[in-house]
């Protein structure tokens, strides 16, 4: 295996762990492949369409040994174009590399497979009779390989699921029709998919794991580091009876950024997606403007008019014709729906999931600096999958604004 120049061997032992056939050692081909696919989910960022293209045209290994290599810009066009990809603009495709180097480490695909075999995690591929064909409909912008902790039929049962999100902040109202919708689902044998997060989502899980179902919680971190770690307990209940799922590999922290990138196979792995409780800037929006991208029925629970907790749902219901759910049979009905139906022009729901009103390129850097350790721009730019000089940029806006400051040491958060 001319990759890295690693030990075969190792690289055989550990692909064979984490293998969805566990009965059967893979040979070197399927072993490149693994170690190719688990390379790529720590090099780009979730939903990065370069890297998507470059990986679905070349085949996971040529296209990791087209970066490892340096193969000019010009022979991976053409060897993309020659593959059967759209067009990949040679500008694109040289940001693109510009910001994978600084995350070119062999040794982070191994210990992540590591970790991965340590927590009895596997990975799984496009080829895998367990793969979840919906998210194949985000096209370039889909997972090159998922991480899994969890049984196959929970994964099996997410083409015919259904998402149920919500906010953090929940109210006895959210909490209360979470559980009845969760569990009504879960007794009609309906797989139930969330978020895990805090409010809406843990409801959700709990009320499905209580009712005995199936439920798949996705994850914006690795599946070896339970995020919230308030939610450890539930999370760890799950990987047993059901499935944790990420895209990104062991090691990996949760960013505001992955949240939203994470929303994008919730919505796209079920068959319709329903917001029980939000308000008008919750994140579960953002979940739900992925669902009507991908043609999935949607759905959200009413509220009290007077509830601020329920004023994303009502903007749902009025502004972009989410249907009006109020019982699990009306959730059935919705998600029956899913024939025949098509992507529908993006929601612009004015939502971006956080607190702060800025780009996505500002979002990662501000969540790649911490207020109290100084890091380096280097250092910033492997943490946000970004090139050097986009970072430096992005780094030198958020200076003028206040938001960074520039030391001795490196870049800190300036406290807000």
């Amino acid at each position: 295996m001319s990759i890295f120049a690693l030990d075969s061997n190792q690289v055989m032992r550990l692909a064979s762990a984490v293998s969805v056939d566990t009965k059967t050692e893979v040979d070197e081909p399927a072993a490149a492949e693994i170690f190719a696919r688990a390379a790529w989910t720590g090099i780009a960022e979730p939903g990065d369409s370069v890297a998507g293209a470059l990986v679905t045209s070349l085949g996971p290994v040529v296209a990791l040994t087209s970066l490892v290599d340096s193969w000019s810009i010009e022979r991976v066009t053409a060897e993309a174009v020659a593959g059967g990809a759209d067009s990949i603009a040679a500008h694109d495709l040289a940001l693109a590399f510009d910001r994978w180097r600084p995350r070119l480490v062999s040794s982070a695909a191994i210990t992540a497979l590591r970790q991965a075999a340590r927590v009895s995690a596997r990975l799984v591929r496009p080829t895998d009779s367990i793969w979840p064909a919906g998210v194949d409909d985000l096209g370039v912008h889909g997972p090159i390989a998922l991480w899994v902790r969890g049984i196959d039929a929970a994964l099996e049962s997410l083409s015919s699921s259904v998402a149920l999100v919500g906010a953090r902040a929940a109210t006895g109202y959210g909490e209360h029709m979470a559980m009845e919708l969760g569990a009504g689902l879960s007794d009609r044998g309906v797989s139930v998919v969330s978020g895990a997060a805090y409010g809406i989502d843990g409801m959700v899980h709990r009320a499905v794991l209580a009712s005995g179902g199936l439920t798949v919680a996705f994850l914006a971190g690795g599946v070896d580091r339970f995020y919230p770690s308030g939610h450890d307990a539930l999370l760890g209940r799950i990987a047993t009876v059901g499935a944790v799922v990420s895209e990104l590999p062991c090691g990996s922290p949760p960013t505001k950024w992955r949240f939203l990138q994470r929303n994008r196979l919730i919505a796209a792995s079920s068959v319709a997606t329903v917001v029980v409780e939000a308000g008008r800037r919750s994140g579960s929006l953002n979940t739900a403007a992925h669902a009507a991208s991908v043609g999935r029925p949607l759905g959200a629970v009413p509220g009290p008019v007077t509830s601020p907790s329920s004023a994303g749902c009502h903007r749902l219901i009025r502004e972009f014709d989410a249907a009006c759910v109020t019982s699990v049979d009306e959730v059935l009905e919705l998600a029956s729906g899913m024939a025949g139906s098509a992507p529908q022009p993006e929601l612009d729901l004015g939502v971006d999931a956080s607190s702060e009103r800025l780009p996505p390129d500002q979002l990662r850097v501000l969540d790649a600096l911490s207020v109290r350790s100084a890091r380096t721009t280097a250092d910033v730019a492997r943490r946000t999958g970004m090139s050097m000089g986009a970072t430096e940029g992005v780094l030198g806006l958020l200076a003028l604004e206040g938001a960074a400051i520039e030391t001795e040491a490196g870049w800190r958060k300036q406290k807000r």
